[in-house]
């Protein structure tokens, strides 16, 4: 009795590993992905680093208590200094790119959530849905083993033991609920509205010029496509989460939800100017691809060249250790022999010779210096395509000079591997994180529920926990073109009253003012990035009454930094043409409506 009840356990644990098991590789590729984001992200916010973040822009710090919720924090509200912030900007890319490369992962995953949260909550006004998206990740990705693989800590790693394929935890089912929270609850949402129920959504999306793309306009042609799309959007977002829990085959049915999703967010990206929001949400689904869909891969990769690859390094020289376990791993050449050359009198005498390292291929040849690391990169399923840049004869000359620099010095060279040490990785389930990742699941759970149906939860003992949502903004609500597409649609005009008498277009460059509806290559240039089209958006929004004002003061100020005398700025208006979106077939109509009369002065 007692065998057959453990049989049925094992059995139970099996299928629990196979569901909520995620390979390592997919979460290296997840990682990798989510930082490059982060860096994209960070590069884009800091070309307006002083207009978003610093007392000198929209949103002085005196301003944002009035916008922000009990409990949002922001390192970046120290200062409102301009150098400040450049200098927290710089520290959040440093540890993006330790997450990227996957040096100590855990403590740059920490870092980068908490310079992340930060820079959110010191300007709510742009907060856009992929932002919402990627702290949510970023959040369970501090309970992840996702530099495990394809990272420094992995080459590195000293551990005697064999890394697990994969890792099952209630971090990968968090994950894995997160996920489904981000469109079901999306979904949910929607279905309140007729509009998505009925097959209009699409069209309204479209018509939204604020996000709308050439390619998005010219689908406005094909009411009855648009329709179709709009019910195979609803009906992904409710159902086409939850195939990743299905026990039976599961890798197929993961293979197919991640390549689906991917399929659907491509779309997005095409047809509305949405940001990093398809990127983002294209590599969140990388954390699902299945051990199956790598192993095939990698077996399709490999060739007679990658499997005769052989390294031979210095055993002398721990900076030639670290750069040939580094290089390997970067270049994605897992199971390449790294040999020490003094074990091979041949090899070591070639060694000497040359002074470099000797990279052997699979038909005995031997490569040195600066070609060699041509033919290993030659090798490598990503950077293959650097092969010809490498091989142009001053980067050579200039590549084999370095090379030469670097093994005559190897000493000064080895100082700058010093901060990389070799230390064991074991990848084993913890306990305590399993617990407090299942503890914030649960209450992430609730907050999405109270989104759905703020009704259920109006008790006192709910509204005490509130402040700890904030704190770790695990506050949820997925509510992206829901519970239907905007229709405030329109645009601003911005005259301005100089010293000298004359009026300009503040929004339009100083242009004479325009009242004419904008190309979307003028809105484009008008909306640099999705923070400025989020701000605008929510300068039409309720919360627009409490940035208009410092909105026209950051217009004077600009405005007058950069002109003299009678050129300065006396006052403008701000205006705005609303362009509601109608039905089919209707005819729209433009209201201009008075936002702001602000004095310069």
């Amino acid at each position: 009795m007692d065998t057959q009840q453990e049989k049925i356990k094992t059995s139970w644990e099996k299928i629990l590993d196979t569901v909520i098991g995620l390979d390592l590789r997919s979460l290296a590729a997840f990682r990798i992905g989510i930082a490059i984001i982060i860096l994209v992200d960070l590069f884009t916010r800091f070309q307006d680093i002083t207009a978003h973040y610093t007392d000198y822009g929209v949103l002085p710090r005196n301003f944002l208590s009035e916008i922000a919720k009990t409990g949002y924090w922001s390192l970046h509200a120290i200062s409102g200094e301009p150098i400040f912030e450049v200098i927290l900007f710089i520290i959040a890319a440093f540890f993006a790119l330790q997450m990227l490369v996957g040096y100590r992962t855990r403590v740059a995953t920490i870092a980068s959530w908490i310079l992340l949260v930060s820079m959110h909550n010191r300007n709510p006004a742009l907060i856009f849905a992929a932002d919402d998206v990627l702290r949510a990740l970023m959040f369970w990705g501090m309970f992840l083993p996702w530099g495990a693989r394809y990272s420094l800590d992995s080459a590195l790693n000293t551990s005697p033991r064999q890394s697990p394929i994969t890792y099952a935890s209630g971090a990968t089912f968090a994950l894995m609920c997160q996920q489904c929270f981000i469109y079901i609850f999306s979904a949910a949402i929607k279905s309140k509205s007729e509009i998505w129920t009925t097959g209009e959504a699409v069209y309204y999306a479209l018509s939204y010029d604020q996000y709308v793309t050439p390619l998005g306009q010219f689908l406005l042609n094909f009411q009855p496509i648009l329709n179709i799309f709009t019910q195979i959007t609803l009906v992904l977002e409710w159902i086409g989460p939850l195939v990743i829990f299905i026990p039976w085959k599961n890798h197929i049915f993961k293979t197919i939800a991640v390549f689906t999703f991917i399929s659907l967010h491509a779309g997005f990206g095409l047809t509305l100017n949405i940001g990093i929001f398809p990127f983002l949400s294209s590599f969140s689904w990388l954390a699902f691809l299945p051990s199956e869909f790598w192993d095939g891969l990698e077996k399709r990769l490999q060739n007679p060249a990658k499997q005769g690859l052989t390294i031979y390094f210095d055993a002398d020289c721990g900076f030639c250790k670290k750069v040939v376990h580094i290089l390997r791993t970067l270049l994605i050449l897992p199971g390449t022999p790294l040999l020490m050359a003094q074990d091979h009198p041949d090899v070591y005498e070639d060694m000497q010779k040359h002074n470099s390292w000797v990279i052997q291929d699979y038909q005995g040849n031997r490569h040195f210096k600066f070609k060699g690391i041509i033919y290993v990169v030659s090798l490598s399923p990503i950077f293959k395509f650097l092969v010809p840049v490498l091989k142009w004869q001053p980067i050579l000359n200039a590549g084999t000079k370095f090379y030469e620099a670097v093994a005559n010095n190897r000493r000064v060279a080895g100082n700058f591997t010093k901060p990389f040490k070799f230390h064991p990785l074991d990848v084993k389930r913890s306990k305590t994180l399993t617990i407090l990742a299942l503890v914030c699941l649960m209450y992430a759970t609730i907050w999405n529920i109270q989104s759905y149906s703020p009704d259920l939860f109006k008790r006192k003992i709910w509204h005490r926990t509130e402040i700890m949502g904030r704190m770790t903004r695990l506050d949820q609500s997925w509510s992206i073109f829901a519970p239907s597409p905007p229709r405030d649609d329109g645009w601003h005009v911005i005259p301005g009253k100089l010293e000298n008498g004359n009026e300009v277009d503040i929004f339009r460059f100083g242009n004479t003012v325009n009242w004419d509806k904008p190309s979307l290559g003028v809105r484009s240039a008008i909306y640099r990035n999705m923070q400025w089209r989020t701000f605008f958006i929510n300068l039409n929004r309720a919360i627009g009454k409490k940035l208009y004002p410092t909105y026209g003061n950051y217009l004077c100020r600009n405005w007058n930094n950069k002109h003299q005398g009678g050129e300065k700025l006396k006052e403008l208006d701000v205006y705005f043409m609303d362009e509601r979106t109608v039905p089919p077939g209707e005819i729209q109509t433009v209201e201009k409506k008075l936002k702001l009369e602000h004095s310069c002065n």
